[in-house]
């Protein structure tokens, strides 16, 4: 018989939640802060031949920005994860690294969202108490979303780059709304497919000698990830297609475990990508950059990823070394590219780190997911870490040439203030998340003492 709780006793869910001491996750920081440091000098030596001039500037506002953010972790979420902030942190400071080496003014904008992005993370930790309270708003944020994806489209608002229409521009302030939507369709898939599971799960509607899935069930989600395809379709940004096309069929994948969904996804994906390469002009010149780069009637624009690899193979294992690379001359090596001058300088070795950063990001998040307690907070964990794990496998393959070039920002090394804001903001869930999981679990522990 369960012993009742006296006084002093906390409520389930609550009891014996103390805060957990984060000493790792400060220790790892600080491992992170002398990596950075340690590049950004040698990148100064390499390049000028000289210390940085604002070194103790530079060590003294990341070292702020960043323990901000640790401390905010401290006081909103004490039982965290204690390796999502570090990692991101190293990202972070690898990418500035090469942003500083290559266009310093865009260094100095990339500092100022760094510090933006912090202010994210705390805010979205101080307001977002519980991950679960988000389902109530389904399609509120469906409807955000879209609205943040149209907004390129409306006239004297979105401006066109590059051939895709994906700025919206307000004074000085120029962003790319479909970082923000990113989030909030992942957190309207989440919503979808927790509260639909069973129906998705449990083929019931008998067409001739199978049984499938009622069509209806299927219909409200597909209508909605197809007009945000539409509208990514309209504004020419093939890598948020394909982001959101993985995306959706990774969930529904997940949700139900049935592999048909994974076969449909597929004969969706060939269908759909024959169609738009056949109708679309990017989407038919990317993929005849990536067959021949090399071609002379391609290489005005296909330069950018020629060049690239040109700089990955002078890097070879070790690296040319912090400051002494040639990729001052490939187009947009500061965004696009930022991967090929991570692999010049730093080599095959420089590669390797980025990619186990990034599969521990993705390993740590899915783990969050894993251990959530209800279907919605466990298929957004989930979603939000799959949305990383493609972007930048999108991103990196491109530049390989393992898949047509898309031209999306690696997470959080490229410049690009509204990706790293939307970036940090995922982290900031994530560990809100994680938070939950511990309450929720130290909670379930003191249940079990109170009843033995």
């Amino acid at each position: 018989m369960a012993k009742p709780l006296s006084k002093s006793t906390p409520p389930y869910g609550q009891a014996l939640v103390t805060k957990t001491s984060r000493s790792t996750e400060l220790g790892l920081m600080t491992l992170a802060w002398i990596i950075v440091t340690a590049f950004y000098v040698l990148a100064s030596y390499g390049a000028q031949g000289h210390m940085p001039p604002r070194i103790w500037l530079f060590l003294g506002s990341i070292v702020a920005i960043s323990l901000g953010m640790h401390v905010a972790i401290r006081h909103y979420a004490p039982n965290a994860s204690q390796v999502l902030l570090p990692i991101a942190t190293l990202l972070n400071g690898i990418g500035y690294v090469e942003i500083a080496r290559w266009n310093p003014s865009e260094a100095s904008y990339q500092a100022v969202w760094f510090l933006v992005s912090a202010l994210g993370v705390v805010l979205t930790l101080k307001f977002v108490r519980r991950v679960r309270d988000l389902d109530r708003y389904r399609y509120l944020t469906l409807s955000a979303a879209i609205v943040l994806m149209l907004l390129p489209l409306v006239p004297h608002v979105g401006e066109k780059i590059n051939g895709a229409r994906l700025w919206v521009v307000i004074g000085p302030i120029s962003f790319q709304p479909v970082e923000i939507a990113k989030i909030l369709l992942a957190f309207f898939f989440a919503s979808y497919f927790a509260s639909n599971r069973e129906l998705l799960s449990t083929p019931t509607q008998r067409v001739g000698p199978k049984l499938i899935v009622p069509p209806r069930t299927l219909m409200p989600i597909l209508a909605a990830w197809g007009f945000s395809l539409a509208i990514l379709g309209a504004e020419n940004d093939i890598g948020f297609a394909m982001l959101l096309f993985a995306l959706f069929i990774s969930l529904l994948w997940v949700t139900t475990g049935l592999k048909t969904y994974v076969v449909l996804g597929m004969g969706l994906f060939a269908g759909g990508a024959y169609f738009v390469a056949k109708y679309f002009s990017q989407v038919h010149s990317r993929i005849g950059f990536w067959l021949d780069p090399w071609s002379a009637a391609h290489w005005a624009i296909s330069n950018q990823l020629g060049l690239g690899w040109f700089s990955l193979a002078a890097g070879g294992i070790t690296g040319t070394g912090l400051g002494l690379g040639q990729s001052g001359n490939i187009p947009f090596i500061t965004s696009d590219m930022i991967f090929a001058a991570v692999g010049e300088e730093l080599g095959f070795l420089g590669i390797i780190l980025v990619l186990c950063l990034f599969v521990a990001f993705v390993g740590e998040g899915f783990r969050i997911a894993q251990h959530a307690h209800s279907d919605f907070v466990r298929l957004t964990a989930a979603a939000l870490t799959a949305t990383m794990g493609f972007q930048a496998f999108f991103i990196m393959a491109g530049v390989l040439r393992i898949l047509p070039f898309t031209g999306i920002t690696l997470p959080f090394m490229a410049y690009g203030g509204s990706s790293l804001v939307a970036n940090y903001i995922i982290v900031a869930i994530l560990l809100r998340i994680s938070d939950e999981n511990a309450m929720e679990f130290r909670g379930g522990q003191v249940l079990e003492l109170d009843l033995n």
